[in-house]
Order: C-alpha cells, then structure tokens, then sequence
C-alpha cells in the first residue's frame, strides 16, 4: 500500500511538473507551427527588389515569434506571375505565405492575356504591409513646375503623342501611374519602358526622356542633389520628406490615387485561425519603430489593415487597373 501511494503520488508530481513544462512553452510550440517544419515566405520577384529585402526585414522575427524557421524562397519572372502561381498551388496550411504586390495582385490579371491563378480568389488576404508613393518628376532644366504645366504641355503635343514619360518596364507602377494619369485627365503621354528604374531615371535626368513616375527610394536622392524637380506626389496625402510638393489631387486632377503596395497572402483556404495569428505577428514586426524605420526608408507608408479591409482594397484595386488598362490597350509582353 505505502508503494502504491508513494507512486501515485510520483506519478501525480510528474504530471503537474509535465504541465507546467508545457505551459512555458512559447504558444506557437503548441499552435499550428510546431518547430522543426519551416515557413516558406514565397517571393514572386529576384533577390534585391522591395519584395524580397521586406520578406527578410520580416521573415526572421516572424520565425522568432512562431517557433518556426522562416526560409525565403524567390520565384521571378513575369512581373510577380510565376510565384504568385506556385504560391496559389501550394496547400493552404500555414506553411506557404507569398509576398505579393500591386503587380502580382492587381495589375496582372487584366495586363497579361492567361494567368495561372486568380489574384482573389486564389488567395487569403493576410496583411497589408505598406504602400510607397509615387513621384512625378521632371529634368531639372524642364520648363514644367507644376502638374498643369505638364498636362497643357502633353495635350499641346496631343499629335506626337504628347509627352515622354519612362517607366522601369511594361505594366510597373510607375507604367500604371501614368496610365491611370492619361486615363483621369484625358491627356495622351508616349510612355518609353526600360528595363529597370536606374537606365530611365538617368534619360530623364540628361532631358532625352520628359518626365517619369518612380517612388522616393529612386528618385528621392536625385531631388535632393537638384537633377529633378518633383512635380506632385500620387498618394492622398503629402509626404513626409516632401513636404511642399502637392499630390496630384491637390494639383489639380481630382480623384487621383496611387500608391505600389505591398503585401502578404497566403493559398485560398487557409484556416482562419492561421490567418488571424499570422496576421496578429506580422502587424507587431511592422509596428516595431525599426521596422516602420526600414518601411518609410523604403519611401513606404506602413500600414495596419486588417485582412478583411486588405481584401476589399485588393478587389477595389483590381477593378480599378482593369478600367486604365482596358482603356489604354496595354498587354504585356
């Protein structure tokens, strides 16, 4: 008897030192993402780019915050397409998250003739990471100061095409931004696509080309030394680093609003739990002063949507760029 009780009771003792154990685990020890089976943080563009350096500012502390290594995986090609597809394909239980764009998830779909998902429903919104405001500038020698002097100027020229703006390429936001310009105003422009931002802010800066769009992060450093002039910024507010430069609504075209988001999906169906804990995690890195630091570096506006509000912004978004590219004949390619 006195056996039988002295084992009870270890037994008993074991269990309570087993519970306690278990509850000083961190909570995603006992959650949905053991540790040991990592993440894969899928992003549709090369190593380099916004996407891929802001799925690496994340990826280790959300690995941190989960228990569960969180391994970058670049799939480009296609302006976001080709990863955005693999992503899509990928079981939807927590393991698979995909870094997508305004690009990968609303452009495409209306820009390119066949897409091997569909940028809503093939995905579960998550968070929204942040949004980086456009610049309209100009060669510092241009005659244009003012986005009225741009638009008189390009429709005077309506015949040639009206004025030159470069683009990093086909179909990039800084592409769309001044199709969604022509679309509003009514005003044709010539747009000259290069491959990549750095060849076309340089023709802009040496007057071959007249103007362009392309966020702070491009062309901010040029501002600064006096090689451009900005014109209007296509945000709904002013920027902080800009300060008196209007945005084009102020400017005069009324309505006007663009900013090339980015943000984080991950496969339709994905469980709601998931997506509540993921988005939870990624919200707390993006609020940390170091990561809203990196973000506005960035030329980015953080932002805390909620995956409900990302989702109806999504498909605003996408019946917005449907409309300017319809209307424009754009296809990619």
């Amino acid at each position: 008897m006195h056996r039988r009780t002295l084992n009870h009771r270890l037994l008993a003792a074991s269990t309570l030192l087993l519970g306690s154990a278990f509850a000083v685990l961190p909570a995603a020890a006992q959650g949905h993402w053991p540790t040991g089976k990592a993440i894969t943080y899928m992003v549709p563009f090369p190593p380099g780019g916004n996407t891929d350096t802001l799925a690496r500012v994340i990826a280790q502390p959300l690995g941190q915050a989960l228990g569960t290594p969180v391994v970058i995986d670049n799939k480009g090609g296609a302006g976001g397409s080709i990863g955005s597809a693999l992503a899509a394909r990928a079981p939807a239980d927590g393991y698979t998250i995909l870094g997508g764009t305004i690009s990968s998830h609303a452009i495409n779909v209306s820009l390119y003739a066949k897409l091997d998902y569909d940028p809503v429903k093939s995905f579960t919104p998550v968070a929204m990471l942040g949004s980086g405001p456009l610049v309209l500038v100009v060669p510092a020698a241009s005659p244009y100061k003012t986005l009225g002097d741009v638009l008189a100027a390009s429709k005077a020229k309506a015949a040639a095409g009206g004025l030159s703006s470069a683009s990093p390429g086909t179909g990039t936001s800084p592409h769309m931004a001044m199709e969604l310009l022509a679309y509003q105003s009514g005003v044709k422009f010539t747009h000259v696509p290069y491959k990549g931002s750095g060849p076309a802010v340089q023709d802009v800066i040496g007057g071959q080309v007249d103007m362009m769009f392309d966020t702070t992060l491009i062309v901010g450093p040029h501002i600064q030394s006096g090689k451009l002039r900005p014109i209007a910024v296509s945000s709904s507010k002013r920027l902080e680093s800009l300060p008196d430069v209007p945005t084009i609504a102020e400017a005069g075209q009324k309505g006007f609003d663009m900013g090339s988001w980015q943000a984080v999906f991950a496969p339709a169906g994905t469980p709601q739990p998931i997506v509540e804990r993921l988005h939870a995690e990624i919200m707390k890195i993006v609020a940390t002063p170091e990561v809203q630091a990196r973000l506005k570096s960035f030329g980015m506006i953080p932002s805390n949507m909620t995956p409900a509000e990302l989702g109806a912004y999504q498909k605003a978004e996408v019946a917005k760029w449907a409309q300017v590219i319809q209307a424009a004949g754009i296809k990619a390619e």
